[in-house]
């Protein structure tokens, strides 16, 4: 059940507010979350305003409660019983019950109404079911009391004893009863012999019409018998009413007689009742509501003494008090004719209804003021309590929403207003001229779109700002100038009907003496390489969805002169996002957003797209396949660790957020073979891991990302040959090199780029590179003569710092890049500089950090690289290693000399590196 909280304004209102959360948020009406409902009791006069408040009127079902049953308000018994149905701007609807409807509990003095709420739910949910119930107490009756509502009029007379007449007591008449209970139909009334009963109605429309009572309950009339006043009830529109002008002010008149019969005697009582229209008794203003009541209402005054005795004004059922008109501008006052109420449009108390028309805004205001009279006639022996609940609303009127430019150029901010609209009005998106966003994305991208209620409730305006620095801004430089341009159109809607409209508008700013930070990039085969120009302002740097730390501008090659600075980014960095694969390349997209460090505004958003040569699948001859599966951005949530092979138990060697890394033989994993005429081909595919935990995703979401599957093949030919050879070294006396200090030293170092400029320093290590990143190493031969030079023998990679461990990858095989390494080595070559004087004690080459194989059981996966290092000795021409040359002239390391002699063997280790 809802939660409670009552509050008593003045003696005449209670107020009773909760909040329901009805099951239809599947439904067309999505604009809100949750629905208020209020039960309000308006205990002036003899109108009980009974309110409930329900989000989507079409899945609320409303029936009273009686005896432990519940009755069905259909709308002719609503109206026929005394409830009344009103809707507010979005739909919503508000339920009114008269103090003396046919279900109202009675005593004494006390009246109780209890509605049963039913809330539709829709295919998911089960209804909800909910019961209020309200008890006013209320004992200043007049002797003749007459509601005008919106459905119905009511009038109710005092009788004179409780028992004279007979009559069926309340809470319902036996025929009402009868009617809105066929299991009642069988009941018989058991009236004593000496009682009057109620047997005829005489309608003056003016001519006189007679009507038996059960012809005037089956016609809709409402009758009833409270234990000292009748009731009559009439809908506004029975044949049997009809149109009176009463001072200028045309009148709904409803004139009646109701006979009473005893065997010999019969008695009568009159009722009649008058309600005002609205054409004629209102005029309107574009600012202000006029209402024209009469005071003297000629067809319910029988009498020359007549006198006004009190006059009051309320809003929906509620008497206002003087300073709770003045607060909300209303204005009352009494002529010689007419009470006057003025009511400002849009003031507290009425709503905007928004309305299009030929993609035109325009609105009307709707408000439900009540004016409650007092008279006496007949020198106050009888008295009258009149009240009118009368609805208006405007003719439609034009409000063509406004843009509103609040910009500060310095700000480097575009801020507008947009509006004023009703309430009922929501924005959706905005149209820039290269693309489309909604509200949610333009608060994402960075943009502050904002929706502002007004104080009283029945406008709001909608607040946008949008970064100068953001690419829908058109920017173009001018003399001395920048210049920034801002076109958009705002997509809306009319809820709950959902009517769509827009409107557009341009925004122009200039600002003096700024020049915004200018990008140009380029790439090759492995890195992105991006210069920012970027003056003399102050920014910080994202780089993808990372701030640029100074761990990161390190990783990045970050150079700055105080007024460029430059990234050097490789393809496989974890910033970089993978758009597509295609035959042979990736590509892919790098972003680089600059942010004003004081401001906290986008400065300048650039991307960069290039493709790279990359061999996601290679195939060794010894049947060996790697395969490297990419994260695209079309499947941000795969998660790279549940991909496998055919076989579910051939996961990845390891995997990073943004690629898995396989290694399989042709042999396993569910790998397939098909022999072709001229070879073998192998094939697998790559898919994602069913997550039995994972939520069923909807079939929107599923149609936005497809599942991952990537298809690996492997060509073998039939019939080659391959060469083979092997070098045996012939056994020396050679010194213990790794414990040797003598005279000729050889030292490794890795340097942080390929200008061999800087190297890492011995507390530098282990260092942290990622998959694929390039390593530059120098191999320096120290304290040697001038006729000594360096070589390399042969150079590989372990996990572990000891040269012998297992497993070991082969990078340099005899002086050469060995042949097998998918991943060769890359000499470099040697020039002399301030530094190196003599480059041929000096070896450099390239290698790109690759995965292993047994990188699954080493957590760390850290790489050792060393090397058989060759002192040679120019003097003592000889074969061999000194004097050897590459098979592939590109892979020949350069700088031997022609001959050369083995003076001894040295060893080399450089590490650990860490594989990030």
């Amino acid at each position: 059940m809802p939660q409670h909280n009552f509050n008593l304004s003045h003696h005449e209102l209670f107020t009773w507010t909760g909040v329901l959360y009805p099951p239809c948020l599947t439904r067309k009406h999505r604009g809100s979350e949750q629905a208020v409902y209020r039960y309000q009791l308006q205990m002036s006069g003899e109108h009980h305003a009974c309110g409930y408040w329900a989000s989507w009127r079409e899945i609320l079902e409303v029936a009273a409660v009686m005896n432990n049953s519940s009755i069905l308000l259909t709308p002719s018994l609503a109206s026929q019983c005394g409830f009344s149905v009103k809707t507010d701007q979005l739909g919503n609807a508000k339920i009114y019950a008269s103090l003396q409807n046919c279900f109202v509990q009675n005593v004494d003095s006390e009246f109780t109404t209890t509605l049963s709420l039913r809330l539709h739910g829709n295919q998911m949910d089960e209804d909800e079911l909910y019961q209020v119930a309200e008890t006013c107490q209320y004992a200043t009756w007049a002797s003749r009391e007459i509601v005008c509502d919106h459905d119905y009029m009511e009038v109710s007379v005092r009788r004179a004893a409780p028992d004279d007449y007979g009559l069926p007591k309340y809470p319902i008449p036996r025929a009402i009863s009868q009617l809105a209970h066929p299991r009642r139909a069988t009941e018989k009334p058991n009236p004593t012999e000496s009682a009057l009963r109620m047997t005829t109605l005489v309608f003056f429309t003016p001519e006189e019409r007679t009507m038996k009572l059960t012809e005037a309950l089956k016609s809709g009339y409402g009758l009833a018998s409270a234990p000292s006043r009748i009731v009559l009830r009439s809908r506004k529109t029975t044949p049997e009413t009809y149109i009176q002008n009463v001072a200028g002010v045309p009148m709904t008149v409803l004139k009646t007689s109701t006979i009473f019969e005893q065997k010999w005697l019969a008695t009568k009582i009159d009722a009649a009742a008058a309600c005002p229209l609205l054409e004629g008794s209102v005029s309107f203003t574009p600012d202000t509501v006029t209402w024209f009541l009469p005071w003297h209402i000629d067809p319910l005054v029988s009498s020359d003494q007549f006198k006004l005795l009190e006059v009051h004004v309320g809003i929906s059922g509620q008497r206002l008090d003087a300073a709770e008109m003045a607060a909300r501008q209303y204005s009352m006052s009494v002529n010689d004719v007419h009470v006057v109420i003025g009511i400002p449009v849009g003031a507290v108390g009425g709503y905007f209804k928004s309305h299009i028309q030929d993609d035109q805004y325009l609105v009307t205001y709707s408000i439900e003021p009540m004016v409650e009279l007092l008279w006496t006639e007949d020198g106050a022996l009888e008295d009258t309590r009149y009240k009118v609940l009368f609805p208006i609303t405007t003719p439609l009127l034009s409000q063509p929403p406004h843009v509103i430019d609040n910009t500060v150029p310095r700000e480097q901010m575009f801020k507008m207003l947009l509006g004023p609209f009703g309430t009922d009005v929501a924005l959706v998106n905005i149209s820039f001229p290269s693309e489309v966003l909604s509200v949610a994305s333009c608060n994402v991208r960075g943009f502050n779109v904002l929706e502002h209620v007004s104080p009283n409730g029945n406008t709001k305006v909608f607040t946008i700002e949008v970064p100068f620095m953001d690419p829908v801004v058109v920017q173009t430089a001018e003399e001395g100038l920048a210049a920034y341009s801002l076109h958009l159109t705002f997509g809306l809607l009319v809820l709950p009907e959902f009517l769509p409209f827009s409107h557009t508008a341009h925004l122009e700013a200039k600002l003096t003496d700024t020049v915004p930070p200018s990008v140009s990039s380029s790439c090759d085969g492995q890195n992105f390489y991006v210069l920012v120009k970027y003056g003399t302002q102050a920014f910080e740097v994202k780089v993808g969805k990372q701030t640029l730390t100074p761990d990161l501008a390190q990783q990045y090659g970050f150079r700055d002169n105080g007024t460029h600075f430059s990234l050097t980014v490789p393809f496989l960095a974890p910033d970089v996002v993978f758009e597509a694969l295609e035959k042979s390349s990736v590509r892919s997209r790098l972003d680089l957003v600059l942010w004003n460090l004081e401001s906290k505004i986008k400065i300048k958003h650039f991307s960069v797209a290039c493709n790279f040569f990359s061999r996601l699948t290679e195939c060794f001859p010894n049947g060996t396949v790697t395969v490297l599966a990419l994260k695209l951005e079309s499947v941000p949530s795969l998660n790279t660790a549940q991909l496998t092979l055919r076989d579910p138990t051939c996961g990845p060697s390891f995997t990073t957020d943004h690629f898995a890394y396989f290694i399989f033989t042709v042999n396993s994993c569910g790998t397939s073979r098909k022999f072709l005429s001229n070879g073998m081909v192998y094939e697998n595919e790559i898919s994602q891991l069913e997550d039995s935990e994972k939520e069923t995703t909807t079939e929107e979401s599923a149609e936005e990302e497809p599942p991952y599957e990537l298809k690996v093949s492997c060509f073998y030919a039939i019939d080659t040959t391959h060469s083979l050879a092997f070098h045996s070294r012939p056994r020396m006396n050679e010194p213990n090199t790794d414990d040797a200090r003598g005279k000729l030293q050889a030292v490794m170092r890795l340097a942080l780029d390929d200008s061999y400029s800087v190297f890492y320093r011995a507390e530098d290590y282990p260092i942290a590179k990622y998959l694929k990143q390039p390593l530059y190493f120098e191999v320096e031969l120290m304290g040697s003569t001038n006729s000594a030079s360096l070589e390399l023998e042969n150079c590989w990679l372990t996990l572990k710092n000891d040269r012998t461990s297992q497993p070991r990858w082969n990078l340099i095989t005899d002086g050469c890049a060995d042949p097998s390494d998918p991943y060769q080595v890359v000499f470099h070559p040697v020039q002399p500089d301030a530094r190196v004087k003599d480059p041929f004690k000096f070896k450099r080459f390239e290698v790109l950090i690759f995965p292993f194989a047994a990188d699954q059981e080493n957590s760390r996966r850290q790489r050792f690289v060393h090397c058989d290092v060759v002192i040679c000795d120019g003097r003592n021409p000889l074969g061999g290693i000194c004097n050897r040359q590459c098979p592939k002239k590109e892979t020949q390391i350069k700088g031997k000399r022609a001959v050369s002699h083995v003076l001894y063997f040295k060893h080399v280790t450089s590490g650990p590196i860490d594989q990030v």
